[in-house]
Formats: C-alpha cells, sequence, structure tokens
C-alpha cells in the first residue's frame, strides 16, 4: 500500500505541475485522477511481458501527455495562446536558435542534453515504480480487480469527455490533452482548407500605387512596440516623454506626423508573421498560413511597389541563416546579418543595435531612385540586455565598431530574468531605445518625397504586458508632405506621435494596411497634391 501510495503521488504531481503552471495557481488542480487509477491497475498485474509492455506504454502516453502540457504552459507565457501541435511543431527550431543568441551554442546545446538526461532519468524513475520485481496479491481477485480498476478508468475518461466530474477541483490531465489536440487537429485542418481555397478564389491582386511614384516608402517594423509601452504605467513615464520629443524635433524639421493603431496577428514572437501579414494583406497569425501564403504566390506590397516603378529592399539583420521567404517575397535586394558590415559585438541574442543598422541603410542602401524598403529592428528584442544610449552624433556610428564596451556590459540575461520586475524594467528602456533611435533616423531620411511607415510588430509576452491586454501596437506615418498623411487622418489617425488610447481593442487588423495604401494611393484614388 505505501508503494501504491508512493508511486500514485509521483504521478498525481508529475500530471498537474504542468497544470499548476499554466494557471499560476499552486494546488488547483489537486488530483489528476488518472494517477490513482493507474498506479494500482499496473501493480496488480502480475509480473511478466505483458505488464512490462502495460507499463512502457504508459510512461509513454504520461511523457508526452506531460510534454504536451509543458508546452501548452510555455507556449501561453511566451505567445498568449495554447500550444497547438498542428502548427508549433516547426517552431522547435526557432525556439533553439533563440536560446542559442541568447546564451551562446555550447550553452544552448548544454542546456539541452542536461534536459535530455532529466528527461530519460524521470522516465527510468517512473518505470521502475510502476514495475517492481513483484506484485500486489489479493489471491484469486487480482486479476478481476484489476478489470475493474481498467474499466473505472475507461468510465472516468468517457465522463470527462463529456464534461462530468464525481469530484470538483480534479481532472484527467492526459485524457484533457488528448482530446483537445485532437480538435485542434481537426478545427486546423479545416481552417487549412478554407485558407487555400481563400488564397486560390479570391487573390488579391497587384496593383500600382500611383499616388507614391517617386517616392521612397520605408516600412520600419520596432521589435515588441505594443501599445502597453504607451498605456501601462509600468512603461508609459519613459514612452511619453519620448513621443514628446520626438514631435517637438520632428517639427522643428518641418516634418509631419500621424499615429493610430493596428492589431497584430501575434504575441510575444514570431514577427515574421506581423511582416507577412502587413505585406500580403492576409491575416497571417500561424506558421503554416505564413508557408502556405509564400508558396501559392500571393502577391504583397514588394509586387504593388515594383509594379509602381520602386527599387524593393528589405533589412533583416536577425536573419543569420539562409532565408529563402525572401526569395519567395520577390525582394530586388535583402540585406540580411551576413550582408551588413558591422564590426561591433553581438548583444546577446540582437547581432547588431538599432541605430547601426538605421544608419548603415541611410548611408548605402538608400540610393538615389525611389524605394520600397521593410526594415525589421532588433534591439527591443528580448532578453532587452544590455540596454545602449543613444548616440546624437551619428558620425560616431562608423562600422560599428565604437559598441565594443556595451559587448559585456550590464548584467547578463540569466541574472536580470531572475527578477519580473527587472525584465519588465529593461523591456520599457529598451523599447524607449528603439523608439528614440527610429524618431531621431526620421529626421535624417524624412522628407517631401518619403513616406515612412513606422510600426510594432508585436505586444511583447504576457508576462509583460498581463493576460488580457489588447493586441495593438502603435503605428506612426512620417512625411514631409501633410498631403500625403489626410488618407490616415481620414482612417481614424492623429497628429503627433501619441496615438489614440481609448479602445485599443477596436483597432483594425494590420493587414488593412496594404488595403489602405491601395486604396487611398491607388489608381482609382485623387493623387496628393504636394504642398510648397
Amino acid at each position: 500500500m505505501l508503494r501504491i501510495l508512493l508511486t500514485a503521488s509521483a504521478l498525481n504531481l508529475l500530471l498537474i505541475l504542468p497544470l499548476w503552471w499554466r494557471s499560476g495557481t499552486l494546488g488547483s488542480p489537486l488530483i489528476a485522477w488518472e494517477a490513482w487509477v493507474i498506479a494500482p491497475a499496473i501493480l496488480l498485474l502480475p509480473p511478466g511481458f505483458w505488464r512490462r509492455v502495460v507499463g512502457v506504454g504508459v510512461v509513454s502516453i504520461m511523457a508526452l501527455a506531460t510534454a504536451a502540457n509543458l508546452g501548452e504552459a510555455a507556449t501561453y507565457t511566451a505567445f498568449g495562446r495554447p500550444l497547438n501541435l498542428y502548427l508549433d511543431v516547426p517552431l522547435v527550431r526557432s525556439i533553439y536558435h533563440l536560446l542559442v543568441g541568447n546564451v551562446g551554442q555550447l550553452a544552448a546545446v548544454c542546456l539541452m542534453l542536461i534536459g535530455g538526461v532529466l528527461l530519460l532519468m524521470l522516465l527510468w524513475g517512473l518505470l521502475r515504480l510502476l514495475l517492481p520485481a513483484t506484485h500486489l496479491r489479493l489471491g484469486r481477485w487480482s486479476g478481476k480487480l484489476a478489470l475493474a480498476v481498467l474499466g473505472l478508468a475507461m468510465c472516468l475518461s468517457l465522463l470527462e469527455f463529456h464534461g462530468s466530474r464525481l469530484v470538483p477541483n480534479t481532472t484527467l490531465p492526459m485524457v484533457n490533452t488528448a482530446r483537445f489536440q485532437w480538435e485542434q487537429v481537426v478545427e486546423t485542418h479545416r481552417a487549412r482548407q478554407a485558407f487555400t481555397e481563400q488564397l486560390e478564389e479570391n487573390p488579391l491582386a497587384v496593383q500600382a500605387l500611383p499616388g507614391l511614384a517617386g517616392r521612397n516608402v520605408l516600412l520600419t517594423f520596432i521589435e515588441s512596440y505594443g501599445v502597453s509601452a504607451l498605456n501601462d504605467p509600468r512603461y508609459n513615464r519613459t514612452l511619453l516623454l519620448t513621443l514628446e520629443d520626438i514631435n517637438r524635433r520632428l517639427a522643428e524639421n518641418d516634418l509631419h506626423v500621424v499615429s493610430g493603431l493596428v492589431e497584430s496577428p501575434i504575441q510575444g514572437g514570431q514577427s515574421w508573421l506581423a511582416h507577412a501579414t502587413t505585406l500580403s494583406g492576409r491575416w497571417i497569425d500561424n506558421q503554416l498560413w505564413y508557408r502556405l501564403m509564400l508558396d501559392s504566390g500571393h502577391s504583397t506590397l514588394i509586387d504593388d511597389f515594383r509594379a509602381t516603378g520602386q527599387r524593393t529592399l528589405s533589412v533583416m539583420p536577425a536573419i543569420t541563416l539562409a532565408w529563402p521567404e525572401g526569395r519567395a517575397y520577390g525582394f530586388d535586394e535583402i540585406a540580411a546579418a551576413k550582408d551588413i558590415p558591422y564590426a561591433g559585438p553581438p548583444l546577446n541574442w540582437v547581432t547588431m543595435p538599432d541605430q547601426f543598422t538605421l544608419d548603415y541603410t541611410q548611408r548605402e542602401l538608400l540610393g538615389d531612385a525611389p524605394l520600397f524598403a521593410q526594415l525589421a529592428l532588433i534591439s527591443s528584442h528580448a532578453p532587452w540586455t544590455p540596454v545602449l544610449p543613444v548616440l546624437e552624433n551619428w558620425s560616431l556610428v562608423g562600422d560599428g565598431s565604437i559598441y565594443a564596451p556595451w559587448e559585456n556590459a550590464g548584467d547578463p540575461p540569466e541574472v536580470i530574468w531572475r527578477d519580473l520586475e527587472r525584465i519588465r524594467d529593461h523591456y520599457a528602456w529598451s523599447v524607449d531605445y528603439s523608439v528614440s533611435v527610429t524618431g531621431r533616423w526620421a529626421e535624417r531620411v524624412a522628407d517631401e518625397q518619403t513616406l515612412l511607415i513606422v510600426l510594432g510588430d508585436h505586444q511583447p509576452a504576457p508576462l509583460i504586458t498581463g493576460e488580457d491586454a489588447s493586441a495593438a501596437v502603435p503605428v506612426h506615418i512620417i512625411s514631409g508632405d501633410p498631403a500625403l498623411l489626410a488618407k490616415f487622418k481620414q482612417r481614424g489617425f492623429v497628429d503627433g506621435m501619441l496615438p489614440p488610447l481609448a479602445r485599443p481593442q477596436d483597432a483594425p487588423r494590420m493587414s488593412q494596411l496594404r488595403h489602405w495604401l491601395q486604396q487611398d494611393f491607388g489608381p482609382s484614388a485623387p493623387s496628393p497634391r504636394t504642398t510648397p
């Protein structure tokens, strides 16, 4: 009986710990009925081949269910959504690269090996508990009792499937996980078919934008710049002052700005989905939709601006591996990390500071011909350390070697991430840096022939924003020609760098940006008049 109690308690703890992490509440649920059924049922079976088969099978299923529940908790913590095995398995590679960027390849490999060894030790320990040398002997009733226990397990499973519980504050984690993931597979498969049909039956046509012909259009994403940076008192003390300063500086340079909000398709990560949503005009909120959209040859803003006469460019300092997606988009030129001659140090995950990226783009990539460029800034990407100062004298940026003193500046990520409040402070400072240097850059590149669109790619993780935060991100439209901004004002944008924050949950979708450009600057739209 002591062994039954010990085994069932260990299995119970293994099954409910991920649920406590996911809910953030210790002790709820308290009991996983599966553990208290499985342990006595297996211990009643006589030693032999079939008991080993049952034991290995049960441990394997428990390991898969526990891994899925841990993944569920981690996915919700990082992205504010549940795990979907149909969609999220390809993200394992991205998680590995993020880990390498934060702690280095050697440490990342060691951590993964340690995790693998701990998992194997856990499985071995479970098997030892479930498969002792002897079994629980109850005379001639052992076999019948084992069948009764297994029958009870089936009844409990069926009740759980139908939402009924015999005892409150209990659950069947393995049953619930299997049911939820199966429902996800079925629903996602149907949604995939519907999305594929939508791409085939209702494609978005390439459309020239004569209202922007001959102009530079610079679409600039700021990493993790969400509405929480402006409406959450923990962060806006810093950011609001920065926006006021940018307002003043733009006005001093005869530049105009309007701001609004749009809803991002994601939160916490997967920035490329926000980029794809903006470029394509489709709502791309998962990796599968992203692949389907690219593989379909779906038109994007790159095609629209090429038809308008602009050269197309993508500046992607975070891309360190092969990027076939860039070729699928059809950019004329791609400047990934290896294509940018940065001589400074990497700063944890960040390959190069935003101020260097912007300065290099202006000096070497903009050129004289009209251009459409997508830039993806990364200094405000987690782990948000070190935080750099803005160099007022841009001539000091040079080849980036000036950043050498910051290679090991500040506390490393593993120290900062022990304290939630320090994480939040560093998030605010990092976003403030990225917004500040982008505002300074606007003074240098924006003029009457430029439309600079600056927007956040997504909100940070719920760890930073809280669980119920809106998915909205700020959008700032800057130009020396106020006529270019008039259409955006008609769509609810307001003058200045501070967007309307009253109802961020009502923000239009990010995918609307392409539609707005087509409607407001396409062939059927009145041509904006350039002011003297």
